[in-house]
């Protein structure tokens, strides 16, 4: 998806993509030609998988494609701590979302800050000495707790409500 786009914008689309109930599975993967851009953190919110940048090797996007599809996230890692920075350092933007974090165990809250600092399942259950299939289980229950779609609205959502901040990290 292409956030800048005549007619409707890739915003919008992602949007009313992931509100209509019959599309509620489509994954939205949003590509744009800035490194840094707020419009992204938007269309995360909106229910986009994931962003990379334009100028993506073809083999970089056909991977991040099959991994969107399978149900992850990805965020291009060069431009991920930047925006997160930039937007977090933005009060005026932040929702904080003290109920969704309220539904949160301690050790969820634990591995929402992980998720957010970009650590994969694997990673998560070396850092917390516990097994893989546990370190799913743990990020599977914060997503249906929360209402998350993917790995990507976990991260806006530990930025917004001030759980991660990128001093912290």
């Amino acid at each position: 998806m292409d956030i800048r786009m005549p007619g409707t914008d890739g915003l919008e689309a992602t949007r009313l993509i992931s509100e209509h109930p019959d599309l509620r599975d489509t994954k939205v993967l949003v590509l744009t030609t800035f490194d840094v851009d707020e419009y992204v953190f938007e269309a995360l919110r909106g229910g986009a998988s994931g962003f990379l940048l334009k100028d993506v090797e073809p083999v970089e996007l056909l991977h991040a494609l099959r991994v969107i599809a399978a149900g992850d996230a990805l965020l291009a890692p060069s431009v991920t701590r930047r925006l997160i920075a930039e937007y977090a350092s933005r009060p005026q933007n932040r929702r904080p979302h003290p109920t969704a974090l309220r539904e949160l165990t301690d050790r969820e809250r634990e591995v929402l800050a992980l998720v957010a600092g970009g650590l994969s399942n694997d990673e998560i259950a070396e850092h917390l000495v516990i097994s893989p299939a546990t370190a799913r289980t743990h990020v599977s229950r914060i997503m249906t707790k929360i209402g998350a779609r993917d790995r990507a609205q976990l991260v806006v959502l530990a930025y917004e409500s001030g759980l991660v901040t990128p001093k912290r990290l």
